[in-house]
Order: structure tokens, then sequence, then C-alpha cells
């Protein structure tokens, strides 16, 4: 797990939007966009459209609308993230 990966999981055990992590996080848009791309990947976090509680799925994910999404940890992303 890369530091900013680290970083991005620790604000995720609440559900947060693109725009909370850009304003908690060190990390530019296109930065932050590459690393929720790799965590979503790896089954570390999940992705709600925006004032849902429908996931987005895994062929589905777009950076481009990352704007439009929830972010929440998985359970896989916090047993990696406190294992460091």
């Amino acid at each position: 797990m890369t530091p900013q990966e680290y970083d991005i999981l620790d604000e995720l055990y609440f559900i947060c939007t693109f725009e909370q992590l850009l304003k908690n996080l060190t990390m530019d848009d296109l930065e932050l966009r590459n690393h929720l791309e790799q965590l979503f990947r790896k089954g570390w976090l999940k992705v709600f459209y925006k004032g849902t509680e429908d996931e987005v799925e895994s062929g589905e994910i777009s950076k481009g609308q990352f704007e439009n999404y929830h972010f929440l940890a998985t359970k896989a992303g916090l047993k990696a993230h406190n294992t460091l």
C-alpha cells in the first residue's frame, strides 16, 4: 500500500464525496482520481452513485464522473489499512 492509498483509506471510514477528499488530502485532482481507481480495482473501496445507495459496478467506473460518486472503504480496504 502506498502512502497516498493509506491517506485516502484513512478518510474513507465514513462515506465521502470526491470534493471532500480533494479538500482533506494533499493531492491534485488527477492524482486522486488515479489512486481512487486503483483502490477500486483492488477491491479496497466501494463507489456509489451520488444521492443513492446504488453501487457502481467495476466496469462502469469513470474517472471523468468522480464528482458524481461517493466513496467508502470496504472491509478488505480497512483491514489492509489497519495492518500497517
